[in-house]
């Protein structure tokens, strides 16, 4: 394709997945001018955005020089947080107590990472109680080797943040980590919730901070000057330096440029929206042309967050899904994710004569391994990320290097097992086996990888004896499309439950619903069960074509599958907005005096009317302020208020106002200058 002149600036998307990265040059009126996919190299990501961005500039032969914008969406927070990866993080909690831990899901989230507690924090009004760093001071030298990033929750800390702010100040001067404060997250109270997605921020940071990095590297080595920006959870754009500061904005980020894409892909204002991936499946409603956005913060990984995300369900399952064999019943039974492992006909791509005849020797072998198929290769990660290893863990990882070497051999005690899950959550360590995609390449419905491999793995596998004494299948091919079959089963069940989600009837578990399972088996008998969607099935993703026909099949609806469904991505990463939105908080702690809170230090007013005056230009000019740090260009202000002023005894009670400005625009594009 040669590249003609130029009706107005190209605009780049960039989509990095678990699997693949995507990239997509589009230009606004005419759509997508050419795409390119490369493998994500988790390694080092800028070898799969360079692969995917310079594929598509060849397409095109577009210059550089016509690039006005720059936009990415990622799925590694997302993925980094269903399978349970991520930095090691020191949560600071100013004001709590130990016990406040089992509130909001906090002790589950930290897990093993430490936790010191500070006596501090403010009141509903913002006044304080002195804060006391000395347990800080005796905890630094023992954390700062340990932990990769700090987060600091401070109680009543969006009333008033100043204790946050001390405490960030003194870790960076002892650590120079990075820490990441609950006020610069959100606005709302409830402390353990705010807390615990304050953790989830300072644990991401080294995530979104490589992927950043890697692009803006690899832009600038090409001549790419053009403004980047990078997809909120909301489907909102946000700039690269915002995103490096609160990475946690952008889970669920390529879900919602995924449903921004959907959207302008097939025009269609009422539809499910399901996108698999390699890692997970993405699951969420459109409704009147618009995702919905979660009220109460998004749920990815088990944890419920306090970002504003679309109302979506994400599932570990995938093209890359761990394929589960139990053998113990008189029949086998198969099930998918939700961790992800390196398909073997991937991994045969980079160690393909290591793969093979390991694979080969094992099938030879007169006894069936306790392992056979499975392989640890390291993920070739900074070893910044390994710090804080435990001896075991540092032992087993020591045996694992850049060339696979199979399970067999690697695990010699059942204990090890444990710690090896623990170094693949670390994101240390791959594992590799089958997966939906070797199945795929056996049967012949992808053929990127290595087949040879995909069979090989298959065939192993196939060899396994039920609790009757019977292979678990005929052939490789058998298998390959049992587990096709379970994956397009699972695929369903995710789509059902999010849908029933939305209906407010997520007490119905498709996964063990026998109603639910005579209806999408359309087992015949006199009480007969039906399940429909009412609108039609969007299938994203570059597998959607092989699965979704059979989904949306299962579930009675219309199956839609746009043409660039496999970039739908990194299309919806360049046709969002910027939005940024401001809430002041004014209270009144004594009759005629009010508190006003929120978007800087507070401020104390005599006066209703001038408090809530005040507090509208505060939180428009910091809107403002926002969305041209968040990139905009020219950006238009909505103001909304919520006053709680009840009557009592024929008296007007003042208690809370909440003053909400949402400033909204395009990113800032460069404009293209013809030569």
């Amino acid at each position: 394709m040669a590249f003609s002149s130029p009706s107005g600036p190209l605009l780049l998307g960039i989509d990095t997945g678990g699997t693949y990265t995507d990239a997509v040059l589009f230009r606004e009126g005419e759509g997508v001018v050419a795409k390119a996919k490369s493998l994500t190299t988790r390694h080092d990501l800028a070898v799969g955005i360079a692969g995917a961005v310079d594929a598509v500039l060849e397409k095109s032969a577009a210059p550089t020089s016509a690039i006005g914008l720059v936009s990415l969406s990622t799925t590694l927070a997302t993925n980094a947080l269903v399978e349970g990866q991520g930095g090691r993080a020191a949560l600071i909690m100013v004001g709590f107590v130990p016990e406040d831990l089992t509130r909001g899901g906090l002790v589950e989230a930290l897990g093993n990472d430490p936790v010191v507690f500070l006596p501090g924090g403010h009141d509903v009004h913002g006044n304080e109680t002195p804060l006391d760093m000395a347990a800080l001071e005796t905890a630094m030298p023992a954390l700062a080797g340990t932990v990769s990033s700090f987060a600091v929750a401070g109680y009543f800390a969006v009333r008033n943040p100043a204790h946050e702010i001390r405490v960030r100040d003194r870790i960076r001067a002892l650590s120079h980590l990075p820490v990441t404060c609950s006020h610069e997250l959100s606005s709302k109270l409830g402390g353990p919730r705010r807390a615990l997605t304050t953790l989830l921020n300072a644990r991401l940071v080294s995530i979104i901070d490589r992927l950043v990095g890697s692009c803006e590297g690899f832009l600038a080595a090409r001549g790419i000057t053009a403004p980047m920006m990078v997809v909120r959870g909301d489907g909102a754009l946000i700039s690269a330096a915002e995103a490096r500061l609160r990475p946690i904005e952008t889970i669920l980020s390529g879900p919602a440029a995924s449903l921004v894409g959907a959207h302008f892909l097939t025009g269609l204002d009422q539809a499910v929206v399901s996108d698999i991936g390699g890692t997970t499946t993405d699951v969420a409603v459109l409704d009147g042309g618009r995702p919905k956005l979660a009220e109460e913060g998004a749920v990815v990984g088990g944890h419920r967050t306090m970002v504003e995300a679309v109302a979506l369900r994400t599932y570990g399952l995938g093209g890359d899904s761990e394929v589960h064999i139990d053998d113990r019943g008189l029949e086998a039974r198969l099930t998918l994710g939700p961790r992800r492992l390196l398909p073997l006909s991937l991994a045969a791509m980079a160690h393909g004569e290591v793969i093979l005849s390991m694979l080969e020797r094992q099938l030879r072998a007169s006894h069936a391994g306790r392992h056979d198929g499975r392989f640890a290769v390291r993920t070739g990660v900074p070893d910044v990320m390994a710090q804080g290893l435990q001896p075991p863990e540092q032992a087993l990882f020591a045996r694992i290097a850049a060339v696979p070497v199979s399970l067999n051999e690697l695990l010699t005690m059942n204990s090890q097992r444990a710690v090896l899950d623990r170094l693949v959550a670390r994101g240390l360590v791959h594992l590799c086996g089958i997966t939906p995609s070797d199945a795929l390449h056996a049967l012949g419905h992808q053929d990127q990888w290595r087949g040879d491999a995909a069979r090989l793995g298959l065939e192993l596998a196939a060899r396994r004896k039920d609790g009757a004494g019977r292979e678990i299948a005929a052939s490789p091919e058998d298998l390959a499309q049992k587990i096709v079959s379970r994956l397009t089963r699972q695929s369903s069940e995710a789509v059902l439950a999010a849908c029933f989600a939305e209906d407010g009837a997520e007490a119905i578990d498709p996964a063990v619903s026998l109603a639910v399972d005579r209806a999408l088996k359309r087992v015949p008998g006199i009480a007969r069960f039906s399940v429909a969607l009412d609108r039609p099935l969007i299938g994203l993703g570059a597998s959607a074509p092989v699965y979704y026909p059979a989904v949306a099949d299962m579930l009675g609806a219309q199956s839609v599958i746009p043409a660039d469904a496999d970039v739908a991505n990194a299309v919806g990463a360049v046709v969002g907005q910027v939005r940024a939105s401001v809430t002041i908080v004014v209270t009144s702690p004594e009759e005629g005096r009010f508190i006003g809170s929120g978007a800087g230090e507070r401020v104390s007013v005599i006066g209703e009317t001038e408090a809530l005056t005040i507090a509208r230009e505060r939180a428009i000019t910091a809107a403002l302020a926002q969305a041209k740090a968040d990139g905009a260009g020219d950006a238009i202000v909505t103001v909304s208020e919520e006053l709680d002023a009840p009557e009592i005894e024929g008296s007007r009670k003042f208690v809370e106002a909440r003053i909400t400005a949402v400033a909204v625009g395009r990113p800032r594009i460069a404009v293209f200058q013809a030569v």
